[in-house]
């Protein structure tokens, strides 16, 4: 697709890129006074790593993701891990909304192109969530719908097939490097990868 060329499609990643991914601000008010402040951090940023984990193996539901990357942090740090926090930090997923003139923003782009979401939420969060972004989106895929999760190649191999498209006739948006810019660059269907070696 050339500069002046119209994409057929933006996609946009959601969560982190359109909605505020509270998860962190989440997991201290579940927590509380068991999550001591001295290991905060260390918990936080551990939790992210094995959610991350969590997601490149055989798909799980998200609800596991979270759940799994709790329990193997909690273990890891010595602290006390309970389902009922997993499940409370979970539910409150499609309660979080948009940043500051996100909505704005994609509803101009909206009478250009027609929008995309490809998310790693499963469905029913999903579809709370671009609701919450009040913006009109032609399809909202899932990872509870393509069975994997970014980065796995194949969430971009299915989002390609499902639209119809190639690499080269959309634009993906993502504050992402780890879940979609590296992966979205590297897949052996994207005209990025197709360049030759330096």
């Amino acid at each position: 697709m050339g500069f002046d060329a119209k994409p057929k499609y933006v996609t946009f990643d959601m969560n982190g890129t359109l909605i505020k991914f509270s998860i962190n601000d989440t997991m201290r008010e579940v927590l509380g006074d068991r999550l001591p402040a001295e290991v905060a951090d260390d918990y936080l940023r551990i939790c992210k790593a094995y959610r991350i984990d969590e997601c490149t193996g055989a798909y799980q539901p998200f609800h596991q993701v979270v759940a799994r990357s709790m329990e193997r942090t909690s273990r890891k740090l010595g602290l006390e891990y309970r389902e009922e926090d997993a499940r409370a930090v979970y539910e409150t997923i499609p309660t979080w909304g948009p940043y500051p003139g996100v909505t704005e923003a994609l509803n101009r782009l909206a009478e250009e192109v027609p929008l995309v979401i490809i998310t790693n939420s499963d469905t029913a969060h999903a579809e709370r969530l671009a609701e919450n972004l009040k913006a009109p989106f032609e399809v909202v895929i899932s990872a509870e719908e393509m069975g994997v999760y970014k980065p796995r190649l194949g969430a971009f191999d299915y989002m390609l097939d499902k639209l119809g498209v190639t690499p080269d006739e959309l634009v993906h948006v993502s504050a992402s490097p780890m879940y979609d810019h590296r992966s979205a660059a590297s897949s052996p269907s994207s005209s990025a990868s197709r360049a030759p070696d330096a």
